[in-house]
């Protein structure tokens, strides 16, 4: 099997988001040696909708660390939810987003890294709800995707299994936090390259290390 880069996130998370421009510049610098796939993790499903009001107070300090530490920039209309929380009619769900990314995939194999951006950009900056279905529409222009069979996609159970199975996955595989990033060489080996937010220059050498480890093998 050819080496594959295995990125689990979370549409939700906030260290994802400030990861996103640093997975999208691995996936392009490694694009003829390595094959990348997106994971979703499910980090928020509850039993039953909890509102943003439930997650705003802790997010109103991280955002500024994940600002901080990575150079992201979270937008104004995603910030009025976190602090106006109680006008705000958010009830987050990784769900939506993940079974969005299942169906993506299907269509694009090859653009999921910078698909995952985009969900993440669509929440963090424009401040668009990945509970809604219009919240997607824009992407479907972007990548010339027909709206009817998405949608129907998004709500079928099928593809929901689908999301269910990557959330179990990540379960598997042992990540236990967003993001994680992997090197999966054979059935049975993986290498981890990042656990959390990890510089460009490191990652980039971590995956060196394990293809020269690889190689050597």
């Amino acid at each position: 099997m050819k080496p594959t880069i295995i990125y689990c996130y979370d549409a939700y998370c906030g260290w994802c988001y400030g990861f996103s421009p640093i997975m999208r510049s691995v996936a392009t610098l490694y694009a003829d040696r390595l094959q990348f796939e997106v994971l979703s993790g499910g980090m928020i499903l509850p039993e039953s909708p909890q509102p943003i009001s439930t997650t705003a107070e802790y997010i109103k300090g991280a955002y500024k660390e994940v600002e901080t530490l990575t150079g992201i920039k979270f937008g104004k209309d995603y910030l009025w939810h976190i602090f106006n929380a109680g006008e705000s009619d958010w009830f987050p769900n990784s769900e939506k987003p993940a079974v969005a990314m299942c169906i993506f995939k299907e269509i694009y194999p090859d653009q999921q890294v910078s698909f995952a951006a985009d969900l993440q950009y669509a929440l963090h900056y424009e401040g668009r709800d990945l509970c809604d279905n219009e919240a997607y529409r824009h992407l479907l222009e972007k990548y010339a995707i027909p709206a009817v069979p998405f949608y129907e996609k998004l709500a079928s159970e099928e593809y929901k299994e689908k999301a269910r199975y990557e959330f179990a996955l990540c379960r598997q595989l042992q990540v236990t936090g967003y993001p994680t990033v992997l090197l999966q060489v054979s059935e049975s080996k993986f290498f981890l390259l990042a656990r959390g937010f990890t510089d460009e220059s490191t990652l980039v050498q971590r995956i060196e290390a394990a293809l020269a480890d690889l190689n050597r093998n």
